[in-house]
């Protein structure tokens, strides 16, 4: 086990050494070492390949060639940094083990024969994608960039949304060997300082050795209850819909590696809205709105209740009685919606390792020779196909893609109280659901809010899609420190 911290060594061989070694420079190819002497002092270069950028260390070697003896002689370390080393991003580390953990992340060490500190020129340009639409989070009309997978591009994508004196971008580390870069951001005015520093006690207390999938390890720490299918954060792409989150007073966690933010806490009602609604005129965004939230209710609840009504006819109306298949198939009618539930979910997984050359292959094989076929064989009744598609659409038009999941896991639950109690099941199930979602929290702020506890403007907000000169005020939930926008 290495030291916690290891301070230099008198030698310049011993911390170019030892610095070495840490970096097993003889066994990666891409961890580079160049040993060089100007102005008659020993200096050497650590650096991994492919995070540097070349042009700006070759620069710096050649206004190190014109050195001479007396430039340096006396206050070197100063000189180097304030004069010679013409880069924007240069410090100071006097810890070796700092100066090694510092390089696996992409800047270069500098360390000089005769000055107790190593300088970190920080020249680093991780291989990057461009900015572009997120495939979850489109729209009609609006910005086409999002965010990527380098933590330096999206706090820039960030700040050109807000140019407010007072947003934080607040760096921190995660995993004993990944060495994470996370950046905590939030706008100090506004958003309320326990909230942020609680946030930031629960990411300090991470202890693991690295972040493999990014933002849903981070959300599996902090949010507690594992096995809740429920997201109690929210998921972005999009830097203008973390920006509006910024300004309401939410903490956003924006994670190296990962091109989708974390946005902090958020309600139910936060997984229903979509940027779409808010690029359109407020009576069109409402209407779009309503008919999102009957496609969200219709994936919950369209599939039981047929089945209750298929099972109990006499609950129906007189002018209702066409509802129900007229030829069930051989499958009894459950196991057809289970049988069809599981398809749905193999189609959409085989879509996802389907090339998009192959896409339309697959939705052809999915529609004709699995869909109609199935119903000619007798595996399916038609009605059973038509009210799964419903809900399948349903599923798909929720705005988080977390909870259309979740929403679907419920639906499944339903069928079975369906299928075990009849009516009494149905509504027992649906009481069972919604205690459940008011009970749980996130972040200490009520899952069901603003309808339990019930809050009317933002409750009016939530489903009339308000025009923004009206909404004047931030979330009370949020306790920001500014409530007035």
């Amino acid at each position: 086990m290495q030291k916690d911290t290891q301070p230099l060594f008198r030698s310049f061989e011993k911390n170019r050494n030892y610095i070495r070694d840490r970096l097993a420079v003889d066994k990666s190819f891409d961890v580079v070492q160049r040993d060089l002497e100007y102005a008659g002092v020993k200096m050497a270069f650590f650096l991994i390949d492919g995070f540097i950028k070349d042009d700006i260390l070759l620069y710096i070697m050649d206004l190190f060639a014109d050195l001479k003896p007396e430039d340096i002689q006396t206050n070197t370390l100063k000189k180097l940094v304030e004069t010679y080393i013409p880069y924007v991003e240069v410090d100071e580390v006097d810890d070796l083990n700092k100066v090694t953990d510092l390089v696996l992340g992409g800047p270069a060490a500098l360390v000089v024969e005769g000055i107790d500190k190593v300088i970190m020129i920080d020249g680093r340009t991780y291989p990057a994608r461009s900015p572009e639409e997120p495939d979850l989070e489109r729209v009609v009309r609006g910005s086409r960039d999002g965010y990527v997978e380098t933590i330096i591009f999206n706090t820039a994508l960030t700040r050109r949304r807000v140019r407010d004196r007072s947003l934080r971008m607040e760096y921190m580390q995660i995993g004993r060997r990944s060495k994470t870069d996370i950046c905590i951001c939030y706008l100090e005015d506004i958003a309320d300082q326990r909230r942020v520093e609680a946030l930031k006690d629960k990411l300090a207390q991470i202890d693991t050795d690295g972040l493999p999938m990014a933002e849903k390890t981070i959300e599996e720490y902090i949010s507690g209850r594992h096995w809740n299918p429920y997201p109690t954060v929210r998921y972005t792409e999009r830097p203008d819909t973390a920006a509006a989150h910024l300004y309401e007073g939410h903490v956003i966690i924006i994670i190296d590696g990962s091109p989708s933010v974390t946005i902090t806490p958020a309600t139910y009602a936060h997984h229903l809205q979509h940027a779409e609604e808010y690029r359109q005129k407020p009576l069109v965004g409402a209407y779009l709105r309503f008919v999102r939230f009957f496609a969200v209710w219709a994936s919950i609840f369209i599939l039981p209740l047929y089945y209750l009504f298929t099972k109990n006819p006499e609950y129906l109306p007189a002018n209702l009685q066409y509802i129900g298949p007229t030829d069930q198939g051989v499958v009894p009618l459950f196991m057809q919606f289970l049988l069809a539930e599981i398809g749905i979910d193999i189609l959409r997984m085989a879509a996802i390792h389907t090339p998009s050359s192959l896409a339309t292959a697959l939705g052809l094989v999915a529609a004709i020779m699995i869909g109609e076929v199935s119903v000619q064989v007798g595996w399916f009744s038609h009605e059973v196909v038509l009210y799964l598609a419903v809900a399948a659409i349903g599923t798909y038009a929720t705005p988080s893609y977390e909870l259309g999941l979740a929403n679907r896991l419920v639906r499944i639950f339903l069928l079975i109280c369906v299928a075990l109690f009849g009516g009494i099941g149905y509504i027992v199930g649906i009481t069972v659901w919604i205690l459940y979602l008011v009970r749980m929290e996130s972040f200490h702020v009520p899952y069901f809010w603003p309808f339990l506890p019930f809050s009317y403007r933002p409750f009016r907000d939530v489903f009339l899609r308000s025009p923004i000169p009206l909404k004047n005020r931030r979330p009370a939930f949020l306790h920001p420190k500014d409530p007035d926008r």
